[in-house]
């Protein structure tokens, strides 16, 4: 996962030291978000002069005073648009200590799935009144998450992964203003996200301006824990689930999951198409999506988010619960195609193949090419079809240590899936003299572009930032460096679902993968936005059938978190 931080700072008419704030957080080399909730005149002059005297500041202004929570949102949004992947949020009253700064990054970049979260140390300048109002606070929030995980939810020194933070402020309705931060901490606990706290210095000083009203606010702040603890029972079986289940981390891989915990109900499933039909396995998948729609919150957030840019580019609505169940039913149906197809039991007149043609003529020509796919339909049902009717030889490039238990679901389902499956730990002179021996043979190489492979001892893979689905993406470098290793065309395959029917998409992306040595990083990447451009479209047309179940928007977390499917 990817750490590019931010400052955030919300402002309401403290003139008098968000300069001294400002001063002393240039220094950490961070870009500053302002958002300036109505303030006065002499605020906002005071404002626009740090912005000329600081390249880093970047301005933000609210027309009119929503509240501290309204002017937070206000900037989690536009720095998550202006592509930060972390923000961290500091008040401008000079109560936080800037000097914690860089422990914050410094734990953030550790733990970037995780919020981490100030837990305030205050000297005698505290109002007693205040101190004791935080100890309510405190046990209400461990009542309404059945944890105490986080340990202080009114310190608004805090910093957010903003791709999950988005995400819920695109989804719920959050407070705006002083009961804002103690909303938002509880809503994200209850999503799964991982929480760390961080004590932090704090001090109230003598000539500061506060702007909370002990009577209104503290009103406000049991009003919206009477919601906060209604909401926790609505959600008690799942907050009970992961008591007894045990949490699952927020950066952790859907393949992951189902590789760790569905083996059983692979097995079950199975048995059941075998014995009772597909109409019975199917309704069994409802159970086993149920589980994982209600329990791992990982891949339900990476759907959400998906979805989301999917509407952004689309012009559609934003996405729904229904959309997100919609999308891990969909994962579930396609693992479920596989093992039929494996089976011989797909009907070759359920299959469309309008480039039939050109996928003959690659066939005849006796030489051997790339299939260049994505997480994308059902591809390797494609491959069983051509393995089933002896059309090609397809062989899938997959990693041996991930998704041993699906494979070996599909190897017993049809002992021939193994038969073209080339396992690599890592890509060797070995290996590429045996892949250019089956290309010179006219065989196929299947090879999934849109996720980079595991890498050993940290080692950082090699990527391409690219433009996909409105903002930017990393691919690898590997799948094309291997077609010009191998010096043989590319063509996209995808096989796609439609109803009761599949069709498989076949096109050209290259005759010949070239990468001279001078321009070798600058075609790489022009190689790779053509092939994002493309994946985008079919993702256009089919939202529901592309099954990278993680933040595809961090551009390193595939390379820090191990990926759990076996194609490259």
């Amino acid at each position: 996962m990817s750490f590019k931080p931010c400052l955030l700072i919300p402002i309401y008419n403290h003139k008098d030291s968000i300069g001294h704030t400002v001063e002393r957080l240039v220094p950490c080399g961070l870009p500053i978000f302002i958002v300036d909730d109505g303030s006065d005149q002499a605020t906002q002059d005071r404002l626009a002069g740090l912005a000329q005297l600081h390249a880093r500041v970047r301005l933000l202004r609210l027309p009119v005073n929503g509240g501290k929570g309204g002017a937070v949102m206000h900037g989690l949004r536009a720095a998550q648009q202006a592509g930060f992947s972390h923000a961290l949020q500091i008040d401008a009253d000079g109560q936080h200590d800037a000097a914690d700064v860089p422990r914050f990054l410094e734990r953030g970049a550790a733990r970037p799935e995780a919020v981490i979260c100030g837990q305030a140390r205050y000297d005698a300048s505290v109002p007693r009144a205040r101190l004791y109002g935080r100890y309510v606070t405190h046990f209400w929030v461990w009542v309404e998450t059945l944890s105490f995980t986080i340990r202080d939810t009114m310190c608004g020194f805090r910093l957010y992964p903003l791709a999950a933070t988005c995400a819920l402020l695109d989804e719920g309705q959050l407070p705006t203003r002083m009961d804002f931060d103690i909303a938002i901490a509880v809503h994200l606990a209850w999503r799964g996200l991982a929480f760390e706290n961080l004590p932090t210095h704090v001090t109230y000083p003598v000539d500061g301006v506060s702007h909370f009203a002990p009577w209104r606010d503290n009103v406000r702040i049991t009003k919206m824990h009477t919601r906060l603890f209604f909401g926790m029972l609505a959600r008690l079986p799942l907050l009970l689930g992961r008591k007894v289940l045990g949490q699952r981390s927020a950066a952790q891989h859907w393949s992951q999951l189902t590789e760790r915990s569905s083996g059983i109900g692979l097995r079950i499933t199975y048995q059941c198409y075998r014995w009772l039909g597909a109409r019975t396995a199917r309704w069994l998948l409802y159970p086993i999506v149920g589980y994982f729609f209600l329990f791992v919150p990982g891949p339900r957030r990476a759907s959400r988010d998906y979805l989301r840019r999917i509407a952004l580019c689309s012009g559609a609505p934003p996405p729904r619960w229904r959309d997100t169940w919609q999308h891990l039913f969909a994962f579930a149906e396609s693992g479920l195609d596989k093992l039929v197809a494996w089976m011989g039991d797909i009907d070759p007149a359920q299959i469309d193949f309008a480039d039939r043609a050109l996928f003959d003529a690659v066939l005849a020509s006796g030489r051997g090419a790339v299939l260049l796919g994505a997480h994308l339909g059902n591809l390797e049902m494609a491959r069983a079809l051509a393995t089933g009717q002896q059309l090609a030889v397809v062989n899938a490039v997959v990693y041996t240590q991930h998704a041993q238990q699906f494979n070996r679901m599909l190897a017993w389902a049809n002992p021939r899936f193994e038969v073209n499956l080339v396992q690599l730990s890592k890509l060797g002179p070995a290996t590429a003299i045996r892949l250019q021996d089956k290309i010179d043979r006219g065989e196929l190489l299947a090879i999934f572009g849109d996720r980079t492979p595991p890498v050993e001892g940290g080692a950082s893979e090699r990527v391409s930032e690219v433009e996909f689905l409105g903002a930017p993406a990393s691919f690898a470098h590997g799948p094309l460096i291997l077609a010009s290793l191998l010096d043989c065309p590319v063509y996209l395959f995808f096989c796609l679902r439609e109803g009761d029917r599949y069709r498989i998409h076949f096109e050209l992306f290259a005759q010949r993968v070239e990468l001279p040595r001078r321009e070798r990083q600058q075609r790489l990447t022009c190689y790779l936005q053509r092939y994002a451009q493309r994946l985008q479209a079919h993702c256009l047309k089919a939202p529901f059938q592309w099954f990278n179940f993680y933040d595809f928007w961090r551009p390193n977390f595939h390379n820090n978190a191990s990926t759990g499917s076996n194609r490259v």
